[in-house]
C-alpha cells in the first residue's frame, strides 16, 4: 500500500544560499549530492534527517542563475515540514535572529504553523504536529534535537479540478478525506502526513523554472506496490512514464488530473546504497550513463560550502557569472567567454584539463539568439551589430572592473579565454577599451569591428588558435595581423579540424601557458571571506 510522501523536489536558482537555508538555518542533514538523472548538468541536492528516511526529504535540482517559474495551478505552492508544537517560539525566535520574515503562528487545521519563505520565495510552514516524528532525528546540526525538523509534514496543490485531484490521490496514492477549510480540501495519509488539496479556479497557472516545485513523490514499500499502482494509473489513462531507476528509489510519474507532477518512489535501496551513514551526503555521484564524465561534471556543476564554512561571496556585476575553483589551486585566474549558445560552464572542462589548477570565471554572455546566450547580435553570419559590439564591450568592462574590487583579482596577471563569438568580444574589448586584457586566448575567432580605433597594445600577449576546415577560419590572419601592427606579442597556431573544439586546442594552450606564465603563477589576492550566515544576520 501506497504510504505518504516520500519526498518533495524543487528548483533552486542559488545553490549556496539553498545549502545555508535548509543546511544551516534549518538545520536538515544534506544527505545526497548527485548530478540529475535527467540533466547531469544539473546538481540534484537531497536534504533529510539522519539517515535520508523516506518521507523526511526535501530534494533540489539547481538551475544555477536560472530563469524563474511561477507558482500557480497544475504545481505545488507550498511545503510544510513538522515539528513539535512546543518549538514554535524557538523557530519564531530564530527566523528573527536569522534576519528572516515569518509569518505567525497561526491555527491552520488545529495545528500551530509557522510561515517563511526560502532563499527562492518558496512557501515554507513549520507545523507543530505531534504525531510526525522522525526515526532518526539530526544532531548534527546547531539546533536542540528537541527542536529539529522531523520530516515532512505536507505540501499544498492547486488545482482547478479540485474534486478530480482529490479522487486521483484517494484512489492512488491511499490518502483520505480529514477536513475541510474554505477552498482547501485536507487529505491524510496512513503515515500522517497531508496533502492540502486547493480550489485554484480563477487563479493563473504555473510555470517551470527557479522558485517553483517541480513534484511531490509518495511512498512505495516495495516494487510490487509501484508495479500495480502503474497498472490502475494506465487502466484510468493518466498516463505516467516509464519506469525508473534512481539508483536510491524506482519511480514511475504520472500527471494528477488538475496537472500536477506526480511520482511514486519505493523506499529502498535507499540513501546507503552507495555511501555509509556517517559520509551521507559528502560526494559527489553521478547516474550510470554519466560516470565516464564525472571529472568534467565536477567542473561545471555549482560549488558550494556547507554553513560556516568559508566561500566566495557572490557579487552583482553586469554579467552572470560563476567561479570553479580546483581542490589545490595554484593562484592563477582564467576568466572564459563562451560562444554562442553557450553558457559560464561551457569552456570549463577544456581549460581545466589545460590548466588543472587554475581557478576558472565563466561568464555568460547578455545577447540571445534563438533563446541562447552570445556576446553581441549578429545581422548575418558574417556582419555584426556594431552598436551592440560597442555596448556589451563596454559592460564586459564595467565587468571586470567590478570583478577585480569584488574578488582582488590582479588585471596584469589573469589570463583571458574566448570561443568563436565570445573570443570576437574579447578581440574587439582590445581596441574599445585597451589595458584591461593582458594575456588572452581566442579560439575561433575573428575581426568583427568595421572600424577600428587605434590602440597601443604592447604588452599585450595573445594566443589565436583557429580550425584549418572552419568557415571562418580564413579571417584568423587578418586578425593577427591586425593585433601585431597593434604592437600585440601574437602566437598563433591551427588545428586540423574546424569551428568547434577539442582535444587538440589542450597541448597548444598548455605550451603557450608554460611559454607566457611559467611553472609558478603568481598567487590570487584573496578576497576576505565571511560565512554566508552574516547575511542572514545570524548573531
Amino acid at each position: 500500500m501506497v504510504s505518504g510522501i516520500h519526498h518533495v523536489t524543487a528548483v533552486t536558482r542559488k545553490v549556496q544560499a539553498n545549502v545555508d537555508f535548509y543546511a544551516g538555518f534549518l538545520g536538515m542533514r544534506l544527505v545526497k549530492q548527485t548530478a540529475g538523472y535527467e540533466d547531469a548538468t544539473q546538481l540534484h541536492l537531497f536534504y533529510g534527517d539522519a539517515a535520508g528516511t523516506p518521507g523526511s526529504l526535501l530534494t533540489f535540482l539547481a538551475w544555477e542563475d536560472g530563469a524563474p517559474g511561477r507558482a500557480g495551478y497544475g504545481q505545488i505552492s507550498e511545503i510544510s515540514l513538522s515539528i513539535d508544537p512546543a518549538s514554535i517560539g524557538y523557530w519564531l525566535t530564530r527566523a528573527m535572529s536569522f534576519g528572516l520574515r515569518s509569518e505567525g503562528p497561526a491555527d491552520e487545521f488545529g495545528e500551530p504553523v509557522l510561515r517563511l519563505k526560502d532563499p527562492d520565495n518558496i512557501i515554507l510552514k513549520l507545523a507543530g504536529a505531534k504525531d510526525l516524528t522522525s526515526p532518526a532525528v539530526w544532531d548534527g546540526a546547531s539546533i536542540p534535537v528537541e527542536h529539529a525538523i522531523q520530516r515532512v509534514r505536507g505540501a499544498t496543490m492547486l488545482t482547478e479540478k479540485p474534486a478530480e485531484s482529490r479522487s486521483f490521490l484517494e484512489r492512488h496514492f491511499g490518502y483520505r478525506f480529514r477536513a475541510k477549510r474554505g477552498t482547501i480540501d485536507r487529505l491524510v495519509s496512513q503515515s500522517g502526513d497531508v496533502i492540502d488539496v486547493r480550489d485554484a479556479r480563477g487563479f493563473w497557472s504555473g510555470a517551470p523554472g527557479t522558485g517553483t516545485v517541480d513534484h511531490v513523490a509518495f511512498r512505495a514499500p516495495d516494487e510490487e506496490t509501484l508495479l500495480s499502482v502503474r497498472k490502475a494509473l494506465e487502466a484510468t489513462d493518466a498516463s505516467p512514464t516509464n519506469m525508473h531507476d534512481r539508483k536510491y528509489f524506482r519511480s514511475l510519474y504520472a500527471r494528477e488530473p488538475g496537472g500536477t507532477l506526480v511520482e511514486l518512489a519505493t523506499d529502498k535501496p535507499g540513501m546507503t546504497v552507495d555511501e555509509e551513514h556517517a559520509a551521507l551526503g559528502t560526494k559527489l555521484f553521478a547516474p550510470p550513463e554519466a560516470i565516464t564524465n564525472l571529472h568534467d561534471l565536477k567542473v561545471v556543476l555549482p560549488q558550494f560550502s556547507m554553513p560556516g564554512q568559508p566561500r566566495i561571496n557572490y557579487r552583482e556585476l553586469p554579467f552572470v557569472h560563476r567561479f570553479y575553483t580546483p581542490p589545490d589551486p595554484d593562484g592563477s585566474v582564467f576568466v572564459l567567454l563562451h560562444g554562442s549558445g553557450g553558457n559560464e560552464t561551457t569552456l570549463m572542462p577544456l581549460l581545466n584539463k589545460a590548466a588543472p589548477r587554475a581557478t576558472l570565471l565563466g561568464v555568460r554572455g547578455r545577447a540571445t539568439e534563438e533563446g541562447f546566450p552570445r556576446w553581441y547580435k549578429r545581422i548575418t553570419p558574417f556582419s555584426f551589430d556594431q552598436n551592440d559590439i560597442k555596448t556589451e564591450a563596454e559592460a564586459f568592462a564595467a565587468f571586470i572592473e567590478g570583478a577585480v574590487k569584488s574578488y582582488g583579482l590582479d588585471p596584469q596577471k589573469v589570463v583571458y579565454v574566448g570561443y568563436s563569438n565570445g573570443a570576437n568580444l574579447l578581440n574587439s574589448l582590445l581596441y574599445l577599451h585597451p589595458n584591461l586584457v593582458h594575456k588572452a586566448v581566442l579560439l575561433r575567432s575573428m575581426p568583427v569591428l568595421s572600424d577600428y580605433p587605434h590602440a597601443d597594445l604592447k604588452g599585450t600577449d595573445l594566443l589565436v588558435i583557429s580550425g584549418k576546415t572552419d568557415a571562418y577560419g580564413k579571417y584568423a590572419s587578418e586578425l593577427e595581423e591586425r593585433l601585431k601592427s597593434s604592437g600585440a606579442t601574437v602566437d598563433s597556431d591551427v588545428i586540423p579540424g574546424g569551428h568547434d573544439l577539442g582535444d587538440a586546442d589542450v597541448p597548444i594552450i598548455q605550451k603557450w601557458l608554460l611559454q607566457r606564465m611559467g611553472d609558478d603563477p603568481p598567487p590570487l589576492e584573496q578576497q576576505a571571506i565571511k560565512p554566508k550566515s552574516e547575511m542572514f544576520g545570524q548573531p
